[in-house]
């Protein structure tokens, strides 16, 4: 089984750090790939970052040519999981609903702890869309931006447990590292915290592996039924601007087709 994990944003190193927290929980068995786009934002702090990020992951997807069974999207709260299950023939999971999902396995009530305060009403929406919020107690943001997690790790950790900490006295019983960039900290924050502690890339991995153990993958009946024929003007973008080969339209079982990969990135 071969599980692609998508760092929405252009930054090499967290795209590294994802891949290990993927490949640290992966099964035997289980190859774990991970890339970014090959254009757009360092990190992702808003909506009009956001929704460039997920035009430039579906242009990465188009334009990629290395088979996979299921795709993980680690942007926490991000929009472009929709397309990126209409493009696919396997199966979609992203990190937000993963996240939840697996928190309400484990607890009455859940807590989000994030990046900006900006975050939170982005990722309340995506909760509610995804009929998660009724159980969430609380989404609170560390003040620290995606970059600035990679800058000084033991301050990040201790920044985490402390906005955790106000997480639970909201009511959580159950916190979800809500950002990509916080890949591989659960551990510690548990260890501080007395809770369980839910990293998104962690579950995702782990539900991917469950959805192609069971032969299952999205369903085309309705919502996200694959595209339909069209001419899309200077689409794949990064063909374009001579980032990538041209690759073939449509759906196809892992991905579409690409003859060149982002050089930033190992593995693909």
């Amino acid at each position: 089984m071969r599980i692609l994990v998508m760092n929405p944003n252009t930054t090499a190193s967290m795209t590294a750090s994802i891949r290990a927290t993927a490949t640290a929980v992966a099964a035997p068995g289980t190859e774990i790939l991970a890339t970014e786009p090959l254009w757009g934002p360092e990190s992702i702090e808003g909506h009009f970052e956001g929704y460039l990020s997920a035009a430039a992951v579906l242009d990465r997807l188009a334009t990629l040519d290395a088979p996979f069974d299921a795709l993980v999207m680690a942007g926490f709260g991000e929009p472009g999981r929709e397309g990126a299950q209409e493009l696919l023939d396997v199966p979609v999971l992203d990190i937000t609903e993963s996240a939840a999902q697996m928190a309400l396995m484990l607890g009455h009530a859940y807590g989000i702890v994030t990046t900006l305060d900006r975050a939170v009403p982005q990722i309340r929406d995506r909760l509610l869309t995804a009929g998660l919020l009724q159980r969430c107690a609380g989404v609170r943001g560390t003040g620290l931006g995606v970059l600035e997690l990679e800058e000084d790790p033991e301050r990040t950790v201790a920044v985490i447990i402390e906005t955790a900490r106000q997480v639970v006295r909201d009511g959580a019983e159950v916190i979800c590292l809500g950002c990509g960039g916080m890949a591989g900290l659960q551990e510690r924050v548990a260890a501080e915290l007395g809770a369980p502690v839910v990293d998104g890339v962690a579950a995702a991995v782990k539900f991917a592996e469950a959805v192609v153990g069971l032969g299952l993958a999205t369903s085309t009946q309705r919502s996200f039924a694959p595209p339909r024929p069209k001419v899309i003007g200077s689409w794949p973008l990064s063909t374009h601007l001579g980032l990538a080969g041209a690759g073939d339209r449509g759906r196809q079982q892992g991905s579409a087709r690409s003859n060149d990969f982002s050089r930033k990135t190992s593995g693909i």
